[in-house]
């Protein structure tokens, strides 16, 4: 008998050498964080992640991507829901140091799902 996982869908709006380094990957893992990232921020509406792509990662990065991934619901329970702002800004908070774990959580490949310039 199988069992099916429940999973959750994350965004992660991100800047063009973030991008490149999930190319390297292929489109299955997050790279690691550097020193001046301790946290690596996915979040919980496609909203918010767009809003993040194509006002902020335009202006500083030249273009701005929004990737969508499932990762294992049972999993995320260790992270607890964080609001940034409003409502609607909502993201999980993962540790740099447990990234390669949550990378192990991320079934099936990470889309690019929408681009700005």
């Amino acid at each position: 008998m199988s069992t099916t996982r429940t999973t959750t869908t994350l965004w992660r709006p991100t800047g063009p050498v973030e991008l490149a380094l999930v190319r390297e990957l292929g489109f299955r893992a997050w790279p690691p964080r550097l020193p001046e990232q301790p946290i690596f921020y996915p979040v919980l509406n496609e909203d918010y992640a767009i809003r993040i792509a194509r006002d902020w990662n335009v202006k500083h990065d030249g273009a701005g991507f929004v990737t969508r991934f499932e990762v294992d619901t049972e999993f995320l329970r260790r992270y607890p829901v964080q609001q940034a702002g409003g409502s609607t800004i909502l993201e999980l908070w993962v540790p740099a140091e447990e990234l390669d774990e949550f990378n192990v959580h991320i079934l099936g490949e990470i889309e690019v799902v929408h681009e700005f310039r």
